[in-house]
């Protein structure tokens, strides 16, 4: 990665969304959510129907699950539904879960660069944690600012700060990548530039979600321009 999306020049430091832009995530959430429903008696909701559910953190996704069988929870019943969803998710957080694939390629070539990087993302940080250090990537990423940080979540620009500030880098000198509308409106509030993956997990087609660039691939972080690179696919 050579330059900033638009300004000709290398980052200073490279942020990263982790579900549906580093790691697939999904059969495991979606399976553990279901799970949750069929306890308290609801049928499935299938990867398909949670996929556009995820991104917000934790309570948003239970929410949405609940909310799809017609239940509203908001408040202590939601934080009360949040705390089983978690029990039953973080035990086996990587069973179905995989890296993309080429990322761990190209972040592994950033490092040996010596590009600075960080996960900031709506998930937990220790599960996020456990989960980089799961695929071997714990080295890679020293920095993790995860939902329950205590600033306020994407699509705010409190989380993208705080990991910039932590890493030591401006953040008009640091590179967002991720996959979602939170993502792209955290780093735009920010003043970060923004690529965006174009396999993650939006209902909103990745061109129109207001990025400097999409990429089909970790394999187009080499491609210094924006809208140059593979088109997404």
């Amino acid at each position: 990665m050579n330059e900033l999306p638009g300004e000709g020049r290398r980052p200073d430091a490279v942020l990263f969304d982790l579900d549906g832009t580093l790691i697939d995530s999904l059969p495991d959430l979606a399976d553990a959510l279901d799970d949750l429903l069929g306890l308290e008696g609801h049928a499935r909701l299938g990867e398909a129907r949670v996929r556009p559910m995820i991104g917000h953190g934790v309570e948003k996704l239970v929410q949405r699950g609940f909310a799809a069988h017609g239940i509203a929870l908001d408040g202590a019943p939601l934080a009360a539904m949040a705390d089983r969803f978690r029990a039953i998710y973080e035990p086996r957080a990587t069973r179905l879960t995989r890296l993309y694939p080429h990322v761990e390629d190209a972040v592994r070539a950033l490092a040996a660069s010596g590009m600075p990087m960080a996960v900031c993302t709506n998930k937990p940080t220790a599960v996020s944690r456990e989960i980089l250090a799961d695929f071997g990537l714990a080295d890679i990423f020293p920095v993790v600012v995860g939902g329950d940080f205590g600033p306020p979540r994407k699509p705010a620009p409190d989380l993208v700060l705080v990991t910039a500030q932590l890493l030591g880098v401006h953040p008009a000198n640091c590179l967002f990548v991720g996959d979602s509308p939170a993502d792209v409106g955290a780093a735009r509030a920010a003043g970060m530039p923004v690529i965006v993956v174009g396999y993650g997990y939006t209902a909103i087609a990745p061109a129109d979600l207001g990025a400097d660039r999409v990429i089909a691939d970790f394999r187009d972080l080499g491609v210094a321009r924006p809208g140059a690179g593979r088109a997404a696919e």
